[in-house]
């Protein structure tokens, strides 16, 4: 109120335009600006009900001009309430205002924004109070006020200064309400308070913060909406950052993580960035300097890896320095006992820890050199065993916090590479972490939000890189699947349930992959945990077989894989995971082979013919330029992943062989399917130099173990010149199989 009676104060002192009667008005304001308003609790103030009805009866904007002055000096800024400021509305209206900021022509002797100005003061005053600051007539001038941030004029003009202040008091207002950024947007407001404050004019400073509040509340919708000016203002803050030599620099890394976007970052931004950090990360400094510089890192580490740090020398130390300091602080934090942890900065430093193991563990275009990843790798060891003393102190009041999950996460991307060091530590948490990994699964929407609570603490969700997972399980498959080849680690986790566990948790996945649900919205990291949990399995099969035969858990999977396996192997780009399945369900159908799922019923037949179709399409004839003989080559939908798919290959041949003799039915099975015949035909048209010998050793024990399941089989093999291509093969094994009768 006392910046809108200053504005009427001077627009009164315009000129022509306001009448004589109106001008004498002005005496008579001053005697009234000496009667003290009544506050609420001693009843109405009697000048102000006095000055209201005035305004009410005013018949023209001159009297409506006189009678608002005349109610500005009639109440003070700190005096009015909420009650009284409505009435105050009730009184005006907004079609007075309208006028005013929409009127393109000016009395003479009147300034064009003048009027403009008046408006906007208004409006400032109205959304001071919250129900108006949503009211439809304010919300419709979102358009309008964000183009009053951009406008040129006068800057030392003090009616324009007082409408650009009172305009970012109406947009920080509406901003306030639940659904004002999104109004807001909608308007146009973010990419005028980019320009605004690109432009650095008066009151830009106001746009700046504006700005954060909006991308706080509403981020991704406003990188959609304005993503080449807040760009802009990335860029010219980046700079600001790479530049700055004063206290400033720590502001900017405060403020700077607010402005990466949710796509790619900039180049020239990320050089500036690296410059910055570097500089500052370089220096000595105290925790309150060093902290927002860690986070800053974090969420570049985040959403780039390590594409943001130049190649050699000096991007080879500033990553070794920014994983030692993140190491540094996670073992100050969590050894000492009674230390009040900084979650968001430790959490920071996890993040930046990730980045330094996936470099140690870069075998090609690693920034780091030899030396390097051997100092680093120790650094974390010793880190790592904080988090591991951490985890052993959090009771079942503590499992559901963020940050528990978050040092969960660094521990299982330290087990996905490195179970050999800290041993005992781990066996000795491994309890801790089943039943932690159990109470997150059985709780699987807290888990979801927990994920986004920890994104919070020092990443945003919404900046590029790879998704947090939603569970704590996916977040330890890797390193389980390293500890289940191990006695020790096996047996803890057997003792503890985790294969049970790990039974439901697939079955869970899996669902979310089966028909009726869209795989193509699902993130890559749903296939790998499937992936990952068939290693597991494959892991217990060998080393645990008789685990698998007594737990019911296993049977349930069993018939999964059989069910499941048909529809998988005939799906574009799912190759490798069906190898998974059927390498897995063939090597249980081995050990479950007494099991009436298994005699020959039709999911048993359907998840055969799906193995042998996946055994049999893997290699074929490819003719030779000026030779007569074709060699055994590839399929093409395997000579792309052949490196992950070879070995789960050999194992399915292998475990095909051994299920021959346990199920009858199965050698007519694969005589109907022609795959003997059809392996015999293929070997026979190519070179057998061609053929390595581990491929023969595969092909001839599944041709000897049909031939000497079923005398059809050994027929058809011999009218398919089994005998003259065994010969061929030196396998001598199929020959004498085939030449007896």
């Amino acid at each position: 109120m006392v910046l809108l009676s200053h504005f009427l104060e001077v627009t009164l002192d315009q000129g022509p335009f306001i009448p004589e009667d109106m001008q004498l008005g002005k005496a008579g304001i001053m005697a009234s600006d000496c009667e003290p308003a009544l506050n609420q609790a001693e009843g109405r103030n009697p000048t102000l009900e006095r000055y209201l009805g005035a305004l009410r009866e005013a018949k023209n904007d001159s009297e409506q001009f006189a009678a608002l002055l005349l109610v500005t000096k009639a109440v003070k800024a700190g005096d009015i309430d909420a009650k009284t400021r409505r009435r105050i509305f009730d009184a005006v209206g907004f079609t007075f205002p309208n006028r005013l900021l929409t009127t393109k022509e000016a009395p003479d002797g009147c300034p064009d924004h003048v009027l403009r100005a008046l408006g906007v003061a208004l409006l400032a005053c109205f959304c001071s109070d919250p129900e108006l600051a949503t009211h439809p007539q304010v919300l419709n001038k979102i358009p309008i006020l964000s183009t009053f941030l951009t406008a040129r004029g006068d800057p030392d003009d003090a009616a324009r200064r007082s409408m650009i202040d009172d305009t970012y008091q109406c947009l920080t207002a509406v901003a306030g309400t639940p659904r004002g950024p999104r109004h807001l947007i909608a308007g146009g407001t973010v990419s005028a308070l980019c320009q605004a404050y690109l432009g650095h004019g008066y009151g830009f400073d106001q746009a700046l913060a504006l700005l954060v509040g909006l991308l706080a509340a509403a981020e991704t919708q406003c990188w959609k909406e304005a993503e080449p000016d807040l760009l802009a203002v990335l860029r010219g803050l980046s700079e600001d950052f790479q530049k700055a030599e004063d206290a400033s620099k720590f502001e900017l890394c405060q403020l700077l993580p607010v402005f990466l976007p949710p796509t790619t970052v900039p180049p020239e931004c990320l050089r500036d960035l690296q410059a910055g950090l570097a500089r500052i990360l370089g220096s000595k400094l105290s925790s309150w300097q060093r902290n927002p510089a860690l986070k800053l890192a974090a969420r570049l580490a985040h959403a780039c890896g390590s594409d943001w740090i130049p190649a050699g020398s000096s991007g080879s130390k500033f990553l070794a320095l920014l994983v030692n300091l993140a190491c540094v602080e996670v073992r100050l934090a969590l050894e000492e006992t009674g230390t009040e942890v900084k979650e968001d900065v430790v959490t920071a430093c996890y993040a930046l820890m990730e980045l330094g193991i996936q470099e140690c563990t870069r075998c090609e275009q690693s920034l780091l050199k030899e030396p390097q990843k051997v100092q680093l790798v120790s650094i974390m060891k010793e880190a790592i065993g904080a988090v591991i003393h951490y985890l052993q102190q959090v009771g079942p009041e503590k499992q559901k916090e963020p940050f528990v999950f978050a040092s969960v996460r660094i521990l299982g991307a330290w087990l996905a590479e490195e179970t050999s060091s800290l041993r005992k530590e781990v066996c000795q948490l491994l309890p801790f972490l089943v039943r932690y990994a159990k109470t997150l699964y059985e709780e699987a929407e807290e888990a979801n939000d927990l994920s986004q609570q920890v994104a919070n603490l020092a990443i945003s969700p919404t900046t590029p890189g790879p998704a947090w997972p939603g569970d704590a399980l996916r977040l330890l498959l890797p390193g389980w699947c390293h500890l289940t080849v191990e006695d020790g680690p096996r047996e803890i986790l057997i003792k503890e349930g985790a294969p049970s566990l790990l039974c439901k948790y697939f079955l869970q996945q899996w669902e979310l992959t089966s028909p009726g649900h869209d795989t193509s919205v699902l993130p890559d990291s749903v296939e790998i945990g499937l992936q990952t949990c068939c290693h597991i399995f494959l892991n217990l099969v060998v080393t645990a077989p008789g685990l698998i035969k007594r737990d019911a858990c296993f049977t349930s999977l069993m018939n999964t894989l059989m069910t499941s396996l048909p529809a998988l192997v005939q799906q574009q780009g799912r190759l490798l995971l069906a190898a998974n399945v059927a390498t897995l369900g063939l090597l249980m159908a081995r050990l479950l082979s007494t099991s009436p799922a298994l005699q020959g019923t039709p999911a048993s037949r359907g998840f055969f013919a799906a193995a042998i179709l996946f055994l049999s399409q893997s290699h074929v004839a490819r003719p030779t330029p000026g030779s007569d003989q074709a060699v055994l080559a590839l399929s093409p939908d395997y000579e792309g992943i052949w490196a992950d798919l070879q070995e789960l290959w050999f194992l399915g041949m292998q475990a095909f062989t051994g299920c021959v003799p346990l199920l009858p039915w199965l050698a007519p099975a694969a005589l109907r399917s022609r795959w003997p015949q059809e392996l015999l035909q293929l070997l026979g048209s190519v070179s057998p130099n061609s053929v390595k010998p581990e491929m023969v050793a595969a092909y001839q024990g599944v041709l000897v173990e049909l031939a000497r399941a079923n005398r059809l089989c050994r027929e058809a093999m011999r009218l398919q010149a089994g005998e003259e291509t065994a010969s061929h093969y030196r396998m001598a094994a199929l020959e004498q199989c085939l030449s007896e009768p």
